[in-house]
């Protein structure tokens, strides 16, 4: 008999008057805002401007959503579409099911129409949010928790998930595998913001270094994992997804090394000021033009009778163009 446990809510639902509150639903959304949060400031520190982050994101997440749920509902349609099942249950994304591979794919179709908006490179803008989407799976990930599901084998460790009897579950203490996926998140987005800083990530690299080190992970939380799966020569189909991607991400990062090393220097073209563009071009040519001889026109007697030249007084800046 196990003394130690980490129990299961009795509910995924607090009622708040007429409105529920649904703990899958809100962990979800604590994460992306999270993400947003985290890649702002990234985005930011790398030149861009404050708020371009959640402006894609408007793009991003409901691509992911939409993604996410079409991912799950195509793998396990048995849930949804077998005899004495309800098709509609498939629209009911605040039960759960989000599949990560989808979410990502179609939502970097969202991110990229919202950065091709803006000007930016996809690339980029996946770099600075990269280490957030990590933070925002593992919070999301205890969304699971509040559903009971998606545990493990059952076991005798003092950290067993105890889950209750209900629909397609038993009562038993089961490996936590939702924490054990939630904790590896949080070392995956502390790895990627280390290699980023010591390796200077760039044009994508980030971004693909969270999706390997991510499938790693997922390949052997989802062995462990107890819920009903597609197989495919013996092995669960997100696991065979885990090695793809993994390989897929490994590869991307050794071509692009080579094809465009270091990091962009200019991530948001709008956030530089077109005074920075040119200045560096004046500097130059006023270096050019300094040749060491004196000014034949400088040299030359002042006429007396000529107009004196106006001049800006000391300290008065030449008018501005409004670029507001």
């Amino acid at each position: 008999m196990n003394l130690a446990y980490i129990p299961s809510p009795s509910t995924g639902v607090i009622e708040l008057g007429p409105i529920p509150l649904r703990g899958y639903a809100f962990c979800i959304i604590i994460g992306v805002f999270v993400a947003v949060w985290f890649g702002n400031k990234r985005w930011v520190a790398r030149g861009g401007r404050a708020g371009t982050v959640a402006d894609i994101a408007v793009w991003a997440v409901p691509f992911g959503l939409v993604g996410g749920r079409l991912y799950h509902v195509i793998t396990d349609y048995q849930l949804y579409f077998s005899d004495g099942e309800d098709w509609v249950d498939a629209f009911k994304i605040w039960e759960g099911g989000l599949g990560i591979w989808g979410a990502i794919a179609l939502g970097a179709v969202g991110a990229w129409i919202g950065c091709r908006r803006r000007g930016i490179p996809l690339p980029a803008w996946a770099d600075a949010l990269a280490p957030g989407i990590a933070f925002a799976q593992a919070i999301g990930r205890w969304g699971n928790w509040f559903n009971q599901e998606l545990y493990g084998k059952e076991t005798d460790l003092p950290w067993g998930l105890k889950i209750s009897d209900g629909v397609n579950r038993v009562e038993g203490i089961y490996h936590p595998t939702f924490l054990y996926e939630s904790l590896w998140c949080v070392g995956v987005a502390f790895l990627v913001i280390w290699a980023d800083r010591r390796f200077e990530l760039g044009h994508g690299r980030a971004f693909a270094l969270y999706v390997a080190a991510y499938c790693t992970g997922r390949g052997w939380i989802e062995y462990m994992r107890v819920d009903e799966a597609h197989h495919v020569l013996g092995l669960r189909l997100n696991v065979w997804t885990a090695i793809i991607v993994f390989a897929l991400a490994v590869t991307y990062i050794v071509i692009s090394s080579k094809l465009r090393p270091g990091r962009e220097e200019i991530v948001e073209p709008a956030a530089v000021a077109p005074s920075e563009g040119t200045e560096g071009k004046d500097g130059a040519a006023a270096a050019e033009g300094d040749t060491g001889q004196a000014d034949p026109a400088a040299a030359a007697p002042e006429d007396a009778d000529a107009p004196a030249e106006q001049t800006p007084a000391a300290g008065e800046a030449p008018e501005k163009a409004d670029r507001s």
